[in-house]
């Protein structure tokens, strides 16, 4: 037996959980807030003092192995020397919306990137940010020698900064710069990004350990938010995965990357040497708070509601696209009620039309992935919204599959927990390099579509031909390509969004004590 500590330093906190190594069964753990705040240039010294905080007390005592888990698309350039240029730029930074669109357009569209890199650029991505520094800070780009994203600058602290730089395939994949598909870097797009090659840090494999800290603590290969978050929660081929935030994101793990020439479909690398094709949609929460605030109630009280309802709403559908839309792409599109009859104008069939209108734009952003092979058996809910008694109720017949609501926990940080026992075990000849340790699946409750599904796959059909009245073709090919700049409203220099997608950034919100993205 043995302990490990798996470390998720997300946009907003710290938070540690401290596991024994044959079990995953969790010990102890520790949380911090980060002291600045989650979007523009941040000092990631800030995220090393809430490291610290988050430590106290004696927590990582016994430890003999950690393993980190970071939020996405940060950037930090570095110069010769090792030190920042400038500070951090963290994903939920919008500024370089325009330099993505010109990306784009330089390496010959949307078709050439995913071809590259399996994803379009987004302003999220740091190959967008390198665009926007070399505009808009020259004499930082210039200077710029080396470039990490957060979980590689974190790995590289913890051991000492020393002469070698990781990163493992799950960060390098969102960077968009490294192809999933091959498994390697694209100097050439830095270059096209920045104008000068820098060094990138070694990408190394999921059950490596990026070396040892000076007390002998090992470090494993460490990952981003989402794929540690994958690996916490267990999941593997034929699981889906569905994170209900203000936005929403659904994603699987799959044997290839996928490359989609539209750009719906992003496709990067896991945490254990699979794929993670991922689908964003703008609208998730937002559309049930909406309600909610338009009816005069909360969330609890507009779920309750919609159970007063039957399976069609009496005819109301809502498209739910009220911040424009990225899954079908209708940036400047705005939602839509039908359906509206004496009969049907009650609050409890517009609650029910919201929560079948959330759920059957998630259905759609799943059969894209579908629609490119991918299995889904099961579908995990997560998020505070998943435990609302009409998601529970609805979701399983109109997602068509089994439904997971798991059970709250640091997923992330257990993900990346299970990544350190697994480079400890190989590193003492106990695991294989090939098959990580077993840790019992996340504690859930499972809702199958049973008898409901051909009632729930009637509210589908009404809810497509809708879709397809109002915005007819939005799923072809050409539609779903079209324009070069994320969905959604403009954003205020430097500014996030309230969930933490904006356009295009992936990630799920935050991966700790249940929560998934803001609602």
């Amino acid at each position: 037996m043995g302990i490990v500590a798996g470390l998720d330093s997300s946009s907003e906190s710290t938070r540690i959980v401290v596991c024994d190594t044959d079990t995953g069964a969790v010990i102890k753990q520790g949380y911090a807030p980060h002291p600045v705040g989650g979007s523009g240039d941040v000092d990631p010294q800030a995220w090393l003092m809430s490291l610290g905080e988050a430590a106290e007390g004696g927590l990582l005592e016994g430890v003999q192995a950690i393993g980190v888990s970071a939020q996405q698309h940060g950037l930090l350039a570095l110069d010769a020397g090792g030190v920042l240029v400038r500070p951090a730029l963290v994903g939920n930074d919008k500024r370089a919306q325009s330099a993505a669109a010109d990306l784009t357009e330089a390496l010959g569209g949307r078709t050439a990137w995913a071809q590259a890199v399996g994803a379009v650029p987004t302003a999220a991505q740091p190959v967008a940010k390198l665009r926007w520094l070399t505009r808009n800070e020259p004499d930082a780009a210039h200077r710029v020698a080396e470039l990490m994203q957060p979980h590689d600058w974190l790995v590289w602290q913890l051991l000492g900064r020393p002469v070698r730089r990781t990163t493992d395939r799950g960060t390098a994949s969102s960077s968009g710069y490294w192809s999933a598909a091959n498994g390697s870097w694209r100097p050439d797009l830095v270059q096209l990004a920045l104008g000068h090659q820098v060094r990138l840090p070694e990408v190394i494999g999921p059950a490596e350990a990026a070396g040892h800290t000076p007390e002998g603590l090992l470090i494993s290969a460490g990952t981003g938010e989402t794929m540690a978050a994958a690996f916490g929660l267990g999941v593997g081929v034929g699981d889906a995965v569905i994170s209900l935030g203000a936005s929403g994101s659904v994603f699987s793990v799959h044997h290839e990357a996928l490359a989609d020439p539209t750009g719906t479909i992003l496709s990067y690398a896991d945490a254990t040497g699979m794929h993670l094709p991922v689908v964003h949609t703008l609208n998730a929460v937002r559309a049930l708070r909406g309600t909610a605030e338009l009816l005069g109630t909360d969330l609890e009280g507009l779920s309750e509601l919609a159970m007063k309802s039957t399976p069609g709403s009496y005819g109301l559908v809502l498209l739910p696209y009220l911040e424009g839309e990225r899954t079908p792409h209708l940036p400047h599109t705005a939602g839509t009620l039908t359906g509206l009859r004496r009969e049907s104008m009650k609050p409890e069939h517009l609650a029910r039309a919201a929560f079948e209108g959330m759920l059957c734009g998630l259905a759609d952003a799943l059969d894209v992935l579908r629609g490119r092979g991918v299995q889904v058996r099961r579908v995990f809910l997560l998020g505070p919204a998943a435990d609302l008694q009409a998601v529970r109720a609805i979701a399983p017949a109109v997602l068509g599959a089994q439904v997971v609501v798991v059970q709250p926990a640091d997923y992330a940080a257990l993900g990346a927990a299970r990544q350190a026992a697994w480079a400890l075990g190989v590193s003492h000849g106990t695991h294989s390099p090939h098959e990580p340790p077993r840790w019992p699946a996340a504690a859930s409750q499972v809702f199958e579509p049973g008898e409901d599904l051909p009632v729930g796959q009637s509210v589908r059909q009404q809810y497509v031909a809708v879709r397809e009245q109002i915005h007819p073709g939005a799923f072809e090919p050409e539609a779903l390509g079209s324009g070069g700049v994320e969905a959604g409203p403009p954003e205020t220099a430097g500014q996030g969004t309230a969930d933490g997608y904006g356009a295009g950034g992936y990630g799920a919100g935050e991966y700790g004590a249940g929560e998934y993205g803001a609602m």
